[in-house]
């Protein structure tokens, strides 16, 4: 198995016959997927996606690629080809656009509906090209194919991208779920289709390649709301995420079929359901359906509330509603019901969420305690059919944090795929391929681009760790007016503490010694502001050290008198 990037430096000039494979996002993490194809000067690019911030992340409302590859060579972006609908793979596009509004955006109706509206409120009219499974088009020296994937949400697609350098096969994110909600299982006869004419890199999903079997069928949800929905006493609560329309489309028939009336809750979840309805994916009930303002005036147990919040979002509708900070509020004995997969590092905001709940009388039902949620990922099992049917000469595992490109890597080997063949990469590989042959060249800068407020790549990891200073240690100020001829101390030092669980007391002593390292500072020739200032700050930071057993930020200001 090839190894990862630590040994690797810039990558060559490249070769107007190699294709270039570039990841900028989503290896090495569940999130922010994006991969650049580049041959003969012309770029290709396949998903645009954000990631979610962790804890060690405070104020941070999302993560985009690193776009500055590509920044300089946007007017090279032939296409943007969107796999589906979700998040980590659409949410990115609007902050691409606004390098180049008019890069066509390629992917099915469900994907292209659904990243119109998001980019409506960035006020960007995107040129779009609708797609459906079997369709070839193409874009300068990419060829592309269009395949049918089952993924838990509708009309998702797979990709074979044929280049004069070889032929790629990104699955996107796919299952093998045989009885699928709507229909539309995952294309395998295409897959050998493309197999036996020959895949050179097989790009797979591996976000489950650690676990063993198959991926338990979408179908099997539903009796399982039913009966939850039959026990409830009270109101019933959905959280899920707002592209999920397979499990909105079970939340409606489970309420039908017990007489109770469903309202959307949260902005996302009303805007994609309308559009997924619209588009004829998610078929309502008659009467199933009423606005959130009529749900005061129905007895409780005729109620469903299907809202997001599912991975403990502070701001989205069930955080809000188990720190009552929201319009619906949570009473004993409501059923909580939280249909969706842990993503990893949201952990501990989903269990402080359904804590929240419990405190408040709510009986909650999640993946641990009941069937009520199954993921949109293929299995090991499943992978291994992919490889077998496929027969890839190269394999890269995509979509996964190091784990699971691993375990994914390891299946490919079992399968029979040469274990030189197999490329475990990170975000930054330079993978370059020629006559069909895949390989590690180099890496690029490839780092994390916070958005933070109105403010796009301007937030850095000191930023950053300077807030969980301020989170974890405290703040210290001190102020202090001193004679620069003379070194001695006119006013002062004032010093105010902030989350230092220390009465102002305990700086009494502190004063002194600023006031003397000042003077000795002065006396050895540093007389400047700014030294002086370092002098105050090295000062309090072992006085905090020694006496409070902390760290806190120090913010030492020096004037003259």
């Amino acid at each position: 198995m090839s190894q990862t990037l630590s040994e690797l430096g810039s990558p060559p000039q490249l070769d107007p016959q190699t294709l270039r494979i570039v990841p900028l996002g989503g290896i090495g993490e569940i999130g922010r997927n994006m991969t650049v194809f580049e041959l003969g000067g012309k770029l290709l690019i396949v998903d645009c996606g954000v990631l979610f911030p962790e804890d060690e992340q405070p104020g941070v409302d999302l993560i985009l690629p690193d776009f500055s590859y590509i920044k300089d060579r946007i007017h090279d972006v032939l296409a943007v080809v969107l796999t589906h609908g979700h998040e980590d793979h659409i949410g990115a596009v609007p902050y691409l656009l606004r390098l180049r509004a008019d890069i066509p955006l390629v992917g099915s109706q469900l994907t292209l509906a659904l990243i119109e509206a998001k980019l409506r409120e960035h006020r960007i009219k995107p040129y779009t090209l609708s797609v459906a499974e079997g369709q070839k088009e193409k874009f300068g020296p990419f060829e592309c194919e269009f395949v049918a994937v089952n993924h838990s949400i509708p009309d998702a697609l797979a990709v074979a991208i044929r280049t004069s350098a070889g032929s790629v096969l990104h699955t996107g994110d796919f299952k093998m779920d045989q009885l699928p909600l709507d229909g539309r299982i995952t294309d395998l006869r295409s897959f050998a289709r493309l197999g036996a004419e020959g895949i050179d890199l097989f790009l797979v999903d591996s976000t489950n390649a650690d676990v063993p079997g198959f991926t338990t069928a979408e179908r099997e949800i539903g009796p399982v709301l039913e009966a939850e929905f039959g026990k409830a006493e009270r109101r019933v609560i959905v959280a899920s995420f707002s592209s999920h329309v397979h499990r909105v489309q079970q939340v409606l028939d489970a309420a039908s079929a017990h007489g109770r009336k469903v309202a959307l809750v949260g902005r996302s979840m009303v805007r994609n359901m309308k559009i997924a309805a619209d588009l004829g994916y998610l078929h309502v009930p008659d009467g199933t359906l009423v606005d959130l303002k009529a749900i005061g005036d129905l007895p409780d147990d005729q109620v469903v509330l299907m809202c997001t919040g599912s991975q403990g979002e502070p701001m989205a509708a069930l955080s809000r509603m188990a720190s009552r900070d929201h319009k619906v509020e949570i009473g004993q004995d409501d059923t909580v019901i939280l249909a969706s997969s842990l993503i990893p590092g949201n952990e501990n905001a989903v269990f402080r969420v359904i804590n929240g709940l419990m405190r408040l009388g709510a009986r909650v039902v999640h993946k641990g305690t009941a069937k009520v949620h199954v993921s949109g990922h293929a299995s090991a099992g499943e992978l291994l059919y992919c490889y077998n049917i496929v027969r890839p000469r190269g394999v890269m595992p995509v979509h996964g944090e190091m784990r699971h490109l691993i375990a994914n890597g390891d299946l490919a080997e079992l399968a029979g795929v040469d274990p030189g063949r197999v490329i475990i990469a990170d975000d930054g590989a330079v993978i370059d391929m020629k006559n069909g042959d895949a390989e590690l060249v180099g890496k690029i800068e490839c780092g994390l681009v916070f958005v933070d407020g109105s403010s796009v790549g301007e937030i850095t990891e000191a930023d950053l760790k300077d807030r969980r200073i301020l989170a974890d240690e405290g703040f210290v100020s001190i102020f202090v007016a001193i004679d620069f001829s003379t070194g001695k101390v006119i006013a002062g030092p004032e010093i105010h503490a902030r989350g230092i669980a220390e009465d102002d007391k305990v700086f009494v002593d502190l004063k002194p010694k600023i006031a003397d390292a000042l003077l000795e500072a002065h006396k050895d020739g540093r007389a400047n502001q700014h030294q002086l200032q370092q002098v105050v700050r090295r000062t309090v930071g072992r006085f905090a050290s020694s006496k409070l057993r902390r760290r806190p930020m120090i913010i030492p200001v020096v004037v003259e008198a």
